[in-house]
């Protein structure tokens, strides 16, 4: 028989708006299940993006602009040659002219330059109040802050001195203030902008000539630019090099060579350039969570309404209705309720992850708080939303669309087409009722265990990340000790430490009068000239991380070699008293006989990775090694090629070639006895060279020389908070030249950041568990619907409303049991995988089982699984039995 087919678009449309009006406290939830799951997505993308914008705004602030790329150092020639490139959209011109470094500047990274409007706001020095210097005056631009410390007002016309560097030259200029701009504590550092022509004077007044006296970076021309995008900006570079024949691989003295810098701020760029796939595979996981969350309860929903409307869809099979028209139908419904729900999804979503943002960027120092409202955030949500509301319509149309109009009238709640007809002997019990009402229905049932079973399990998950923060892993990591205190350049990490930063033994003493000091010690710092001679293969070990094939070989040919062949290279040497050398980590060998005064036992310093394993490969000194350091008191300079020895007072800067090597010197022979690795707070706080460890006493007579470098002490924690008092005013206001850095501010940084884990992870939770519980009420909800027709039979024929309430009730504990066998059979199959995974995430991380949080809410749900059924079966019971048996 032929089947006639309805084609009237606007029919089918029709159908779908009566039948969608028809549902109306279906419809509330689905479209209250829609605008959470759109809330999830518009949330966590809000979340992602701001804080992706936050770390970029922070980026460019901590590597001083937003420009994509720096050409550095260049001669006057070579700026004006690359500057017009076609590549180039944007240019800004910048001359370094000196640095301030004593007090009231010793805490704060200044640089004293001049810069083109351009620039200036490339490194967001745009003066809020007046404008940029002009060309011809004495006039000068700064933020808020260097005004502060200089103690000068901010006001137009307020003149100001600065005592300041340049290339190893104190001069002193004074200033009249032309604008000023506020102080941004994200950035790193602080400008002072003049003029290019006073910055050329001073050059004349200290006989600075640039390019040619003096390091490369004073008075030379450098160039940040824009290009057309931030993406491939290193090919980009590299194309406006060869444009104009330069090059930036060989530093050679034939004027080709330019160095460049990637502004490294740019997540793009970063992205495209070294992809963390971690990082992508944890936001895919993240991503389809929320869209298996966001599938479980809008296809149970829709599914719910199939199993309804199944009659419905059965008798407009018999009038010619198509299967593809009735998938059209529930399509169109879907995307009705998807019409309504996702904009209150997008607006709460925005809302929640505006709050959740702000919290985030609480618990980082430095981070730019910002809040996107990008575009992608909401195109992102309302796909992915939409997606999720497609796939879980597939199964419920496909029902639909296959069953037959005589199944249709003959369809209950967990009927099949293939009936199994065993028959059971079994005792009739309400538990027995409870179960198998729930097993007429396994589809709902188990999706309806599941969502309430991933809240459980996310939250567990939550617990146990957070838990497993260790902090004294953390902490350990940057200070072993309860303080530090040094000269504030050693903070910095900027210059190599010098006998000018040396920590007084007064400031020392003056510490030491303060209560509740239980250990102590001093950690000496290299301030004379000491090698170490190394073979050929362990030098290029230690730089080829840094510099270029071609670079070490260029180096090798300069440097002062032995008769056997060794290079005599630099090395940095610490001098510990045994405090310091207890708070060592050591990998291998015996520390004990560094300990002994005089000893010629030494330990080598390796590096650690970023989860705390040794780099074994760091470092070319093993357990027994012999180690050769030579202490030299005076160099010469020869021309390697000739090997001509130039005289003392020889201007170096005006010979083509020279290197230098030990003119009197001692060599000391040590064994290595020791691999260790030193915390932050007790190192030099830079790198580049081999690091040897020596006791105090030998340190002290092989070096002859004795500058601390820093103190640290422990305290007890009853004086704790009194010494972070004293230590704090006594480097802010009575000794300047002074810094400290605590124990408490890396506890107060962790417990920030788990924390911020805590929040998250708990929100993420608590949507999924108000998902997972909407879900819960919606599966009771329809099943005491759909069945109040077969329980007024019931009551007909002898059940008592109790017995009723009392089955509904059991139906909930089985729910309730359900999610409780499920979530803790996941947390014992999934913590252990995640706990590792974790840890290799995260060095500071310990996994540590729990299955805390499952027990503590798992009472929550047992009550959930008594009151919900009863709550709802109050209000579908109202009418009496005779009306209910007379429902379709």
């Amino acid at each position: 028989m032929a089947v006639m087919k309805v084609k009237n678009k606007k029919c089918i449309r029709n159908l779908s708006i009566k039948q969608f009006k028809a549902g109306k406290t279906r419809n509330l939830i689905a479209v209250f299940a829609i605008a959470l799951t759109t809330l999830l997505f518009t949330s966590i993308f809000t979340i992602a993006f701001s804080i992706n914008e936050g770390i970029q705004e922070s980026n460019f602030r901590q590597c001083g602009g937003w420009s994509h790329a720096t050409f550095k150092y260049m001669t006057e020639e070579q700026f004006e040659n690359i500057k017009d490139d076609p590549l180039i959209q944007q240019y800004g011109k910048r001359r370094f002219v000196g640095m301030p470094s004593k007090v009231p500047f010793n805490k704060s990274h200044v640089e004293i330059g001049y810069s083109d409007k351009n620039q200036a706001h490339f490194m967001y020095c745009d003066p809020v109040e007046g404008r940029l210097p002009k060309e011809g005056t004495n006039e000068a631009a700064t933020d808020t802050k260097v005004l502060k410390l200089l103690g000068v007002k901010p006001k137009i016309g307020e003149k100001f001195t600065i005592t300041f560097d340049v290339d190893g030259k104190e001069t002193t200029q004074t200033f009249t203030l032309s604008g000023y701009w506020e102080y941004d504590e994200a950035i790193v550092a602080n400008h002072v902008l003049i003029p290019e022509s006073r910055a050329e004077s001073i050059f004349k007044e200290l006989n600075v000539i640039p390019g040619k006296t003096g390091d490369t970076m004073t008075g030379s021309w450098n160039m940040d630019v824009m290009f057309k995008n931030s993406r491939n900006i290193s090919k980009n570079v590299e194309t406006v090099l060869e444009n104009h024949g330069y090059q930036e691989e060989n530093n050679s003295n034939d004027g080709t060579y330019i160095s460049t810098g990637i502004n490294w701020g740019y997540s793009g760029a970063q992205m495209s350039e070294s992809m963390d796939y971690s990082l992508v595979i944890a936001i895919v996981l993240v991503l389809l969570l929320i869209i298996f969350t966001g599938y479980l309860i809008i296809y149970n929903v829709f599914q719910i309404s199939v199993a309804n409307d199944i009659r419905f869809y059965g008798l407009l099979k018999t009038i010619g209705t198509t299967p593809r028209q009735l998938k059209k139908i529930i399509r169109q419904q879907a995307m009705l309720l998807s019409l309504i729900g996702i904009p209150f999804g997008l607006l709460f979503g925005w809302i929640v992850g505006k709050v959740l943002t702000a919290a985030v960027m609480k618990q980082f120092d430095g981070l730019v708080s910002v809040v996107s409202i990008s575009p992608g955030i909401f195109i992102f949500a309302v796909v992915f939303t939409l997606f999720t509301v497609w796939i879980s319509c597939i199964r419920p149309s496909r029902i639909a669309s296959k069953v037959s109009p005589i199944e249709a009238v003959r369809y209950t709640e967990g009927s099949n087409i293939k009936k199994n007809s065993k028959k059971t002997s079994k005792k009739v019990s309400l538990w027995v009722m409870a179960k198998e009402n729930l097993g007429r229905s396994k589809g709902k049932t188990i999706i309806t265990v599941i969502s309430l079973s991933l809240a459980v399990v996310l939250l567990n998950f939550t617990v146990v990340v957070t838990k497993g923060f260790d902090m004294d892993k953390y902490v350990s990591n940057f200070v072993s000790t309860d303080f530090v205190v040094a000269n504030a350049s050693y903070f910095s990490g900027d210059n190599s430490f010098s006998d000018e930063e040396e920590v007084s033994p007064s400031v020392i003493d003056e510490i030491s009068k303060q209560s509740g000091i239980t250990d102590s010690c001093k950690v000496y710092g290299k301030t004379s000239h000491i090698q170490e001679l190394i073979t050929e293969k362990a030098y290029r070990n230690n730089y080829n991380q840094y510099m270029s094939k071609e670079e070490i070989d260029n180096n090798i040919k300069l440097e002062e070699k032995t008769k056997d062949g060794r290079i005599a290279d630099d090395v940095q040497i610490y001098g510990m008293e045994k405090f310091a050398l207890d708070n060592l980590k050591v990998w291998e060998g015996d520390l004990s006989k560094v300990y002994e005064p005089g000893s010629r036992n030494i330990a080598a310093v390796y590096v650690e990775d970023d989860y705390g394993k040794l780099r074994k490969d760091s470092r070319w000194a093993k357990i027994g090694d012999k180690v050769t350091l030579r202490y030299v008191d005076e160099f010469e300079y020869y021309n390697p090629e000739t090997g001509e020895v130039y005289p003392d007072g020889t201007n170096l800067e005006q010979v083509p070639l020279w290197s230098a090597r030990a003119k009197k010197y001692k060599d000391v022979e040590y064994t290595v006895s020791a691999i260790v690795t030193v915390p932050t707070a007790l190192s030099y706080r830079y790198y580049g060279h081999d690091e040897f460890i020596l006791n105090d006493k030998t340190f002290i007579q092989d070096s002859g020389t004795d500058s601390i470098m820093l103190y640290a002490f422990n305290t007890t924690k009853k004086s704790n908070s009194n010494m972070e008092t004293f230590l704090k005013d006594y480097t802010t206001k009575q000794n300047q030249e002074y810094d400290y850095e605590s124990k408490e501010k890396y506890v107060s940084e962790f417990e920030s950041m788990r924390s911020m884990f805590l929040l998250m992870g708990g929100a993420l939770s608590f949507i999924v568990g108000l998902i997972g519980i909407l879900n819960f009420f919606n599966a009771i909800l329809t099943s005491i619907i759909t069945r109040k027709r077969e329980f007024a039979m019931l009551q007909s024929v002898g059940m008592t409303g109790k017995q009723l309430k009392t089955m509904l009730v059991y139906e909930g504990l089985y729910y309730a049991l359900g999610v409780g066998v499920l979530s803790l059979g996941l947390s014992i199959v999934l913590n252990p995988f995640i706990g590792k995974t974790i840890e290799n995430m995260f060095w500071f991380f310990t996994y540590k089982f729990t299955i805390t949080s499952i027990l503590i809410v798992m009472p929550m749900f047992i009550l959930l699984g008594i009151v919900l059924p009863l709550v709802i079966y109050k209000f579908v019971s109202k009418a009496t039995i005779v009306e209910r048996l007379r429902e379709n």
